[in-house]
């Protein structure tokens, strides 16, 4: 009998999974020391990024049953 792989959860409340199988998460960099950067900066860092190719992998290991 095979062993279940245990989720990280840790990445499982960061990283969310798209309905194509893409992995989300937010960028950092906006808790404190704000008052230096650009409006815009702030308004595209509020945004999910996609996690890149490289980490996806890494990832897919540390999510087994989300994707």
């Amino acid at each position: 009998m095979k062993n279940k792989l245990k989720t990280r959860k840790s990445a499982a409340k960061r990283i969310k999974v798209t309905g194509t199988g893409k992995y989300l998460r937010n960028s950092a960099g906006m808790r404190h020391l704000l008052e230096h950067e650009s409006s815009e900066k702030k308004r595209n860092k509020g945004n999910s990024t996609e996690v890149s190719p490289s980490d996806a992998r890494k990832v897919k290991l540390m999510l087994p049953y989300q994707a």
